[in-house]
């Protein structure tokens, strides 16, 4: 692990030393905890894993047009022509 400093509000220190001793943590494990969710819902899933999720919903719906892929133009410019 790597050693750094940050500066909180004195608020921010009491909030989080009560959730730490409630759950018989460190303050520090806490703050990994919310650097590792705060990192995941910023960054979103990687490349590899949105393309697998991309792939795995294609298909999964229907439009009810049989015509879709040869004209979606058509239906485009009839949606953004209301």
């Amino acid at each position: 692990m790597v050693r750094t400093q940050i500066q909180m509000t004195e608020e921010q220190v009491e909030k989080l030393k009560r959730m730490a001793a409630a759950e018989h943590r460190s303050m520090a494990d806490l703050i990994r905890q919310a650097v590792d969710s705060f990192v995941a819902t910023r960054a979103g899933a990687d490349i590899e894993e949105r393309r697998s999720r991309a792939i795995a919903v294609a298909g999964r719906f229907h439009s009810g047009t049989g015509d879709l892929s040869e004209a979606h133009d058509k239906y485009l410019a009839e949606v953004y022509s209301k």
